[in-house]
């Protein structure tokens, strides 16, 4: 049984010197692919650079390269210039994470959009997927897409956490779903229980968005209390207990679906 990370915060600074130990339990646990996720210019550079570092082969480790919400108000004349040329690295196989979060609004909301819209734009002229972030936003965040989805060749919203409605909009525009140990939040995430059996077969994807998130169904809980790629199977077990499926077929068909979304070999 193989698996794909399709979030994982490896630049982390709790990560910091264990990158290659955690990519190798990942491994030893199934998960043969991870993709690391760029929250801003100078993280997806990180990114870039630890797929290089930690597999030379090019086999386990790709990259998302783009500017996360919270960090819009750093956008400017030169940031597209500078994404366009990390886009350009062999490993980054998405542009974001980009989005809109009216949660925390770390960014002013018209800077959020600026940069939303830059880097859609930028997607639609490379023809690279988008990995999305939304919360509180998914309304704002379906207006600006529109606009844009027929030009994108794919987009998945990441983490995602929202309710029934906003669901059903994003399978409604073709998008996918990213799911994470959310589900196994017995607090926050039942709701996602009833709901992740409607996302379609080649539109669903799992992931850890490590060290965030560790699922709080795990047993043993890692006494450091952070999530890691090697605990996706996790994830795996209680959205395939909520589809219905059996473990092995949701493994395959979310590998599958991620391989084909991030043109994965």
């Amino acid at each position: 049984m193989q698996l794909i990370d399709i979030g994982v915060n490896l630049t982390n600074s709790s990560f910091h010197d264990q990158q290659a130990s955690i990519v190798e339990r990942a491994v030893a646990a199934g998960v043969v692919q991870m993709v690391l996720t760029g929250t801003s210019l100078a993280v997806s550079e990180q990114a870039l650079a630890l797929c290089e570092q930690l597999d030379q082969d090019g086999r386990h480790l790709f990259a998302t390269a783009g500017v996360h919400p919270h960090d819009a108000s750093s956008w400017d004349t030169a940031s597209e210039r500078n994404l366009r040329q990390l886009l350009s690295h062999p490993r980054a196989r998405a542009v974001g994470e980009c989005g809109l979060d009216f949660n925390r609004d770390f960014s002013p909301r018209p800077q959020q959009e600026k940069a939303l819209e830059a880097q859609l734009t930028l997607a639609a002229e490379l023809r690279l997927p988008v990995f999305l972030h939304e919360r509180d936003a998914s309304e704002r965040l379906l207006a600006i897409l529109k606009g844009y989805r027929d030009h994108l060749p794919a987009a998945v919203v990441h983490c995602f956490t929202g309710e029934r409605q906003a669901l059903f909009a994003y399978l409604d525009m073709d998008l996918h779903i990213g799911i994470t140990g959310w589900i196994c939040d017995e607090r926050r995430g039942t709701h996602l229980h009833p709901l992740v059996g409607n996302i379609p077969e080649g539109r669903l994807m799992l992931e850890t968005d490590a060290p965030y998130l560790l699922p709080r169904s795990l047993r043993p809980k890692p006494k450091n209390g952070r999530n890691e790629p090697a605990f996706l199977p996790e994830v795996l077990r209680e959205v395939a207990l909520h589809r219905g499926e059996d473990i092995a077929h949701t493994a395959a068909h979310t590998s599958a679906t991620a391989r084909a979304f991030f043109n994965l070999n």
